[in-house]
């Protein structure tokens, strides 16, 4: 039997987060980091990407590649997984949490090109970066696939339509995922609920905000940052061994 330390360790993997750079991202990178793993932290703007590998490298001395990608772009996922492997030469984590949910007025303003955008970053990005690091997890060594999706996915209001119907696409991306790679692979979802990020500033006042989450959730607060590493530890460590094709649930209890 291992010692409980000795589950969370990550001494020899390497993790690949997609929205690495800021939020939850930011999050996981760090505490993989800070237990053992190598990282690749991946999003849209490279300067914070390249920031924080250099913050990793300093605190933790692991390596860290950063690495500028658009995960609704094919092309630019196909990039990224090439990138990950020529450096590494393997992937043991991936964490697809790269997300976005722009605003609109209206359920009918919402345009072809805006649930286009939402789809491609939440959805089919992820679908094609894990198919392909999946794949050769499967032939290799085995891994951990995580999709962070959203309390949206199962519980969406309509200012959250679409983003709510990507989310809920990892729920069934992770099912097949699964199935496909098994017993090498595994494959479970992050379903965080509000969390004070940078993007909550746009949610309005904090103290506001803290007083309607106090009748909306069952905990009465939002989730400070880093509430999430316990679960992405957990699912991206050997402490997961026996979980897959699995929702872990951190969305403080909807009421």
């Amino acid at each position: 039997m291992q010692h409980a330390s000795e589950l969370f360790d990550l001494s020899g993997k390497v993790a690949l987060v997609t929205g690495g750079s800021r939020g939850l991202g930011r999050e996981m990178v760090l505490a993989y980091a800070a237990h053992g793993a190598d990282v690749v932290i991946a999003s849209r703007k490279l300067p914070n990407c390249v920031a924080l590998a250099e913050e990793v490298t300093e605190r933790f001395g692991r390596r860290a590649l950063p690495i500028e990608c658009h995960v609704g772009h094919w092309d630019q996922v196909e990039m990224l997984a090439e990138r990950a492997y020529e450096e590494y030469g393997k992937v043991d984590v991936l964490v697809n949490n790269a997300g976005m949910s722009p605003l609109y007025s209206s359920l009918t303003e919402i345009t072809e090109e805006l649930y286009d955008k939402v789809m491609d970053v939440n959805l089919k990005g992820a679908f094609r970066l894990s198919v392909l690091i999946g794949e050769r997890m499967a032939a290799r060594n085995g891994g951990s696939i995580i999709n962070v999706s959203s309390g949206a996915a199962v519980r969406p209001t309509p200012g959250e339509a679409v983003y709510g119907l990507a989310k809920a696409g990892l729920h069934n991306m992770v099912t097949m995922l699964s199935q496909a790679y098994a017993p090498k692979v595994r494959a479970n979802v992050l379903m965080p609920g509000p969390f004070m990020t940078d993007i909550s500033k746009a949610w309005g006042d904090r103290e506001q905000v803290a007083e309607r989450f106090k009748t909306s959730l069952l905990l009465q607060r939002a989730g400070e940052p880093d509430e999430v590493v316990g679960a992405a530890l957990f699912l991206a460590s050997d402490a997961s061994s026996f979980s897959t094709g699995g929702v872990i649930n951190l969305t403080g209890g909807f009421c």
